[in-house]
């Protein structure tokens, strides 16, 4: 098989067995069976609502029966082969040679076949981005998305690797299956794959932007009306690819473009600053018109450094034709013949451009040195020289546009650099070879790049919003990533780019060519210089994932407070059908969630009983459920019970009963000093510990343990209870005052009381503390994400202040991680997304508890806005047995949060007055701050959680500090008794 792949033509696949492609034959769980590639039909394209499987012709997998590959098998009745399929064979053919031949100079293994030996085992849930188009363009995104998410990333060669089928929640819409791949794997690897139950897609993207495709007939049909997510469209590439349109897109959005004048043949476009259109009705007759519309636009550019003008055609059918003529700006007859001989070759919607080449930034070249004359060295004079700078923006959460790489090129001022001829370099080189050497002049204008790129996506994105679903060719059609062309001129002695045009993976490919050029400057995952493709692979990963999870049906036990309230409207948007089970029959979440079922869970000593009840009442109403789980510290142990009784994924029982129970998780992880779990043991991570039930408990503790310790309710949540004691007498005086004030969950509902209010003792560690919310799948380490704690009220361990992303070094970083990753395994925690609290000391992390369920307060918000990745999400993936992908060490973060707690006891005079609710609200709708509310009831009491968190984001950390202290000052939250210059001094 190496033999094969190594000679670059396509191996023969093996016959499969004869059926009909259908969705129904996939599922979320046991795969079948039941594909036939033998008996599929290659008729025209035609695509019918009304039959059960659509009849794509052209578009599904040719015949297997023979040992030829699939694309050169298919013939007419007439024993001949139809044109548009000896096309589609030819393309796949050159487009596997030439993928085995840039593997080959990328010094990556070759594809292996694998095509006897037919790939089975796919569902429902799994991720499928599927590639359709030539390898060159997408071989930079292949290869880092095997790395990203490896075994998902699959290119196809030919429309007839996919075929469609009726969607089952959207009935107007299709799904598309995948039936033949090259799947791309770590390191490199890829594989030529046929697979026996065809994979459903969950991303599907192509080359959309090239305007011919007789080699490849069908494009269209196929992907227009999926009911997955796409990016990008063939209607999408007509308005991407129309340079007119883009550039007026570009002017409004405030970049500056060069000077235009268009005219449009039968095609109306409101004008713009730099873009001035003209209107043609028809062909002929319009000399006049012509002549006097070119005469007021150069005379209108006379005052700028304008020589020449560049006449060309734009149009999507014209994207990727040669049509440019330049001419001196001097003559204008010759301008007007030009753009006569180009208006004769127009089709309606149609235009041509005339273009002011504006002068670039001058390249500092390299003097030539004095040949002496026996020599007789020629001197010849050397061609100006200009720049290119080419960047890539991705679509990233929430329609947020995002720089991912920004490359350069220098070549001749008087002819166009063309992508295919760019020798990529950095913006750093490049500023540098044109003289500029100041450091903060070289940053500024990377900022403006940065800045009018993301701005250009901004445009587009919002030109999006205002189509309809068919214009966009279909409801989930959006565009993902741009490249956008700049040069560099001087605008009043000022250096600016000027956007020149918009692509759709042109300067992604240029991209990937120059850090295959450095490819060990890529690798440096912290130094800011991830492939340019991460952040659209990533954006691949949360489409497919949404997609995957819509429609799933979960049960959720317990509702939690206000805090919690996110969870059911971001659930409902998601699309996941909810079934809530909550104590209380009048909570806020019951006109939210899909389905509200009251049933008292408050006793947790009957969780067992609960759990009975629970499962068979989900099995009395036949409710299919995807999975389960809770949010609420109380019904982590009823939740995992419930679990094991329907047969759903959930960590074990016995680690929900280790992890609920403080000291019992200590005590755990310090006896069992060999990792079990093959990873190193969590041992050194605990610390010793007493569980308290009398005060004969406190005196033995105290004979075993070091003073200061920390005494706290085993079963507690909020840091409610928690104190610093200095002595025995200290213990007594707290554990009889918790036993006096907190006995029952009537006293202070949700902070596990309905557990007992059982203590524990044990000893205070020094050092800093730290939050790592971490997402496990079957035991295998996900993501995690860390932030930082400020110092706290001492004798109280009230939270004050946080920050995020650390401001630990990153092997500090990792340390964090992987003893909270060791922790969670050493408690058998194998399944779900855990929040860790430890403490960084001198000689190491140090655990202080687990908490199984989702990090609550504002970290689900933080990393979101942060990493752009949902925690919540990951949970309820992980509870539906859909394995999360977030390769969040590889993403920058988008922005630094520092935050700070308010409590009613010191701040109830702020919080009616300065720090209103009114008020915040209104601060944080126009994002000067970042408001969580924790709590709705402002009462003052001696045991209290913080009412709400009050944050400020900035590009570094020291600037959102200094920004959140003066705001506090401001609202009146920082006080003498509240010092948040204090709460927030480790985060310098």
């Amino acid at each position: 098989m190496e033999s094969q792949a190594a000679s670059g033509a396509l191996p023969p696949p093996q016959p499969l067995g004869p059926s009909e492609p259908s969705l129904d034959t996939l599922s979320d769980h046991q795969p079948r069976r039941m594909i036939s590639l033998a008996q599929m039909s290659l008729e025209a394209p035609v695509i019918s609502k009304e039959l059960e499987v659509c009849d794509i012709g052209g578009l599904s997998l040719a015949s297997f029966s023979s040992p030829e590959p699939p694309w050169e098998r298919d013939a007419s009745p007439d024993g001949t082969e139809r044109q548009e399929d000896a096309s589609c064979s030819a393309w796949a053919d050159q487009c596997y040679k030439r993928l085995q031949s840039s593997l080959r100079q990328a010094g990556l293994p070759l594809t292996l076949d694998r095509t006897r030996d037919p790939r089975t085992g796919f569902t429902l849930s799994d991720i499928t981005i599927c590639i359709l188009g030539a390898p060159s363009t997408f071989l930079s995104l292949l290869l880092e998305g095997g790395n990203l998410c490896p075994g998902n990333m699959l290119l196809c060669l030919s429309p007839t690797w996919l075929s469609k089928v009726p969607s089952k929640s959207h009935p107007d819409e299709c799904s598309l299956l995948v039936h033949t791949a090259v799947t791309f794997d770590l390191g490199g690897r890829s594989y030529l794959d046929v697979f026996e139950t065809p994979r459903r897609v969950t991303y599907f993207t192509a080359s959309f932007e090239l305007p011919r495709w007789e080699c490849l007939p069908g494009l269209e049909a196929l992907s227009c009306d999926l009911d997955c997510p796409s990016g990008g469209s063939d209607t999408l590439a007509h308005l991407l690819e129309d340079k007119l349109v883009t550039r007026l897109l570009l002017n409004r959005a405030g970049l500056a473009v060069p000077p235009t004048l268009a005219f449009t043949y039968r095609s109306v476009h409101a004008p713009s600053r730099h873009v001035h259109t003209v209107v043609l009705n028809q062909k002929e007759g319009e000399e006049n018109l012509l002549q006097e519309e070119i005469q007021n636009f150069l005379q209108s550019n006379s005052r700028i450094n304008v020589q020449q003008v560049a006449v060309k055609a734009a149009g999507y059918r014209w994207s990727r034709m040669s049509s440019i003529t330049f001419h001196p700006r001097s003559d204008s007859s010759g301008i007007l013949l030009a753009v006569k001989s180009l208006l004769q070759n127009l089709e309606e919607g149609e235009s041509l451009l005339l273009e002011a080449v504006c002068s670039t930034l001058p390249v500092v070249q390299t003097p030539v040195l004095e040949t002496p004359a026996t020599f007789r060295r020629s001197s010849f004079p050397r061609p100006d020289l200009a720049v290119r700078i080419c960047t890539v923006v991705c679509r990233s959460r929430g329609d947020r546009p995002q720089l991912s790489k920004v490359i350069c090129a220098v070549g001749r001022a008087d002819k166009p650099l063309s992508h295919q001829r760019l020798v990529p370099q950095s913006l750093e080189t490049t500023l540098l070879q044109c003289g500029v050497t100041d450091e903060a002049q070289r940053k500024a204008i990377h900022l403006q790049v940065t800045n009018k790129s993301q701005a250009a996506m901004t445009a587009i994105i919002e030109m999006e919003k205002g189509l309809t679903s068919k214009q966009r060719g279909g409801r989930r059609a959006q565009t993902d990533v741009i490249g956008v062309d700049f040069i560099l001129t001087c605008v009043d002695q000022i250096i600016t780019p000027i956007a020149v045009g918009v692509n759709s993976h042109l300067c992604l490919n240029t991209c990937g060519d120059f850090e295959s050029m450095n490819r060990s400057q890529v690798s440096r995952v912290y130094a800011g210089s991830e492939s340019a493709s991460s952040l659209l692979i990533q954006t691949m990963v949360k489409r497919s994932q949404c997609y995957i999870m819509e429609g799933k049906e979960v049960l959720v036990i317990g509702a939690g407070g206000i805090s919690k309230k996110f969870i059911w409207e971001s659930t409902r948007d998601y699309g996941i059908k909810v079934h809530l089970i909550e104590s209380d029959p009048n909570h806020f979440a019951s006109s939210i969630v899909h389905n509200f079922i009251h049933y008292d869970v408050t006793d947790h000593k009957r969780d067992e009983e609960h759990a009975q009840w629970i499962t068979e009442m989900v099995r009395d109403r036949e409710i299919q459920l995807d999975g389960c789980l809770s949010y609420w510290d109380d019904c982590m142990v009823l939740t995992a019970l419930v679990c094991e009784q329907l047969g759903l994924r959930c960590s074990p029982v016995s680690a929900m009963r280790i992890s609920k129970q403080k000291s019992r998780t200590h005590l755990h992880l310090l006896c069992h000093k060999e990792g079990r779990t093959g990873v190193t043991a969590a041992a050194p991570y605990a610390v010793p510990c007493c569980h308290l039930e009398s005060h004969a408990d406190v005196e033995k503790a105290s004979r075993y343990l070091n003073f200061p310790g920390v005494m706290k309710l085993e079963f507690g949540a909020g840091a409610v209870g928690v104190k610093l004691v200095e002595n025995l007498e200290q213990c007594h005086q707290h554990y009889e005052k918790i036993s006096s004030d907190l006995k029952e969950d009537t006293d202070y509902p949700g902070i596990g009381l309905g557990w007992g209010n059982a203590m524990l003792l044990m000893e205070y560690v020094s050092g800093t503390e730290h939050d790592v919310d971490i997402i496990i799948y079957d035991g295998r380490l996900m993501g995690a994400f860390v932030s930082d704690n400020g110092p706290t009220r001492v004798p109280y361990f009230t939270e004050t202040a946080a920050c995020m992303p650390t401001y630990l070094p990153p092997d500090k970083e990792a340390q964090l991680v992987m003893a909270a990753y060791q922790c969670c395994l050493g408690c058998r925690l194998t399944d779900g997304v855990f929040n860790v609290e430890l403490k960084m000391t001198q000689t190491g992390p140090k655990l202080i508890e687990i908490n199984p369920r989702m990090g609550g307060f504002y970290l689900r918000d933080w990393i979101q806005e942060i990493y752009g990745e949902d925690i919540m999400l990951a949970s309820v993936m992980v509870a539906c047995s859909v394995p999360p992908l977030m390769p969040v060490y590889r993403a920058r973060p988008q922005t630094y949060l520092v935050g700070v707690m308010c409590v009613v006891s010191l701040h109830l005079w702020a919080l009616k007055t300065t720090a209103s609710m009114e008020t915040l609200k209104s601060l944080h709708k126009r994002g000067v701050i970042r408001l969580n509310m924790l709590d709705d009831d402002m009462i003052s009491s001696e045991y209290e959680e913080p009412f709400c968190n009050v944050a400020c984001a900035s590009e570094t950390r020291e600037k959102a500090r200094l920004q959140l202290i003066s705001t506090c000052q401001v609202l009146g939250i920082d006080t003498v008794e509240y010092p948040v210059s204090y709460f927030t001094s480790d985060f310098k």
